[in-house]
């Protein structure tokens, strides 16, 4: 099956038949060509013209089935600061690291990392290791540093 675009979002348009789900890495969003395999077995060349995709994204629908999107569920950590002193001092530090992350309500959510755990211990925070299917890519901004 070829798909070249996106036809709706299961989070605004739940279909009413089968979903079968073509599952990415959370980096594979961000992608414009893939190929693919459904939980059902079913083979989709994916190739979009501009933009990424989006978890629920709705890549075809017929009679009976339809065809979305969904990142893998994958290791993570959950951290939990209790003070504004403690998200500041994990922040600074997982900035520091260039280490991507998702702040959602007062959590932080980043990608499992066997060296994060001894950092968090360091400063004190609350965290636990977990799993998560991140719903978006994570944004790199990157900067140069300069030494003149």
């Amino acid at each position: 099956m070829y798909v070249h675009s996106v036809i709706g979002n299961i989070e605004a348009k739940t279909p009413t038949k089968t979903i079968e789900w073509i599952e990415l890495d959370w980096d594979e969003l961000n992608k414009r060509i893939l190929r693919k395999t459904t939980d059902r077995g079913r083979e989709v060349a994916i190739v979009m013209e501009e933009q990424g995709l989006t978890f629920g994204d709705i890549l075809y629908e017929g009679e009976d089935v339809a065809i979305a999107v969904r990142t893998k569920l994958e290791p993570a950590f959950v951290i939990r600061p209790k003070t504004m002193k403690e998200m500041g001092k994990t922040a600074f530090e997982l900035g520091n690291r260039h280490t991507p992350c998702l702040v959602e309500n007062d959590e932080i959510y980043v990608r499992y990392d066997s060296t994060l755990a001894a950092l968090f211990n360091e400063i004190g925070v609350n965290y636990e290791q977990t799993e998560k299917r991140f719903k978006q890519p994570f944004k790199y901004k990157g900067h140069h540093h300069h030494h003149d």
